[in-house]
């Protein structure tokens, strides 16, 4: 059986990257980490779902967040809320956590060439105003290259492949996708400010796409929101 890689946040669209995976045959090694983002909700969830999907194993790493600071996720600094399609999509958003995906990519590079697997699955998503430049193809393709150029794997014939199959996809598409693969939607964790009790607050960036994306999908969200 093929090994892969698979990063898992706990939203949607990690989830039903993982789905994906599974779907195609891969025995799956989810990995989260735990970079001191403002709350833990999305590591519970990750759990919940690597163990729904059927993972063979799940890690979550704990990163020193002393390198991530400015960001909305990690600092003192306030999410932005009830903002509009225009706005959110109008500039890399303060959510932004400087280099993450490329920390992320280089902590599952290490696992798969440890485990003996040459794919990685990532559930980056460059539509619907994500503003993220390390979720566009580009960035994801030269990772690829440098995974294959700098690794003992790599040089010996390995070649590592970067899988993204949600990145030209909508919300409402990877809403579709994930209920076609019978992903437990109710488990997943989209929020940057959850209520104390764990509910999403409804209003930040992450929430409203979320909420288009199931609106347009025609289908109710069957998460707990505060507002």
């Amino acid at each position: 059986m093929k090994h892969c890689v698979v990063l898992l946040s706990g939203g949607i669209d990690s989830a039903t990257t993982l789905a994906i995976a599974a779907s195609q045959g891969y025995q799956t090694y989810a990995l989260s980490f735990d970079y001191g983002q403002r709350h833990r909700r999305e590591l519970e969830a990750a759990r919940q779902i690597a163990k729904s999907l059927g993972a063979k194993e799940h890690r979550v790493l704990e990163i020193d967040n002393q390198i991530f600071s400015g960001s909305a996720l990690v600092d003192d600094v306030a999410v932005p809320k009830s903002r509009s399609p225009q706005e959110i999509g109008s500039a890399i958003p303060v959510t932004y956590v400087p280099a993450r995906n490329t920390i992320f990519l280089a902590h599952a590079l290490a696992w798969a060439e440890v485990i003996g697997g040459s794919h990685i699955f990532i559930g980056a998503n460059a539509i619907d105003y994500s503003g993220y430049p390390d979720c566009r193809p580009e960035f994801l393709a030269l990772f690829e290259m440098l995974a294959n150029i700098g690794t003992k794997a790599g040089i010996e014939g390995g070649r590592f492949q970067i899988h993204a199959p949600l990145v030209k996809l909508s919300k409402a598409d990877i809403v579709r996708k994930a209920i076609e693969l019978k992903v437990d939607l109710s488990l997943t964790h989209s929020c940057y400010d959850p209520a104390p009790d764990g509910a999403a607050c409804g209003t930040c960036d992450s929430c409203l796409l979320r909420l288009k994306g199931f609106e347009e999908a025609g289908v109710s969200d069957p998460i707990r929101y505060a507002a």
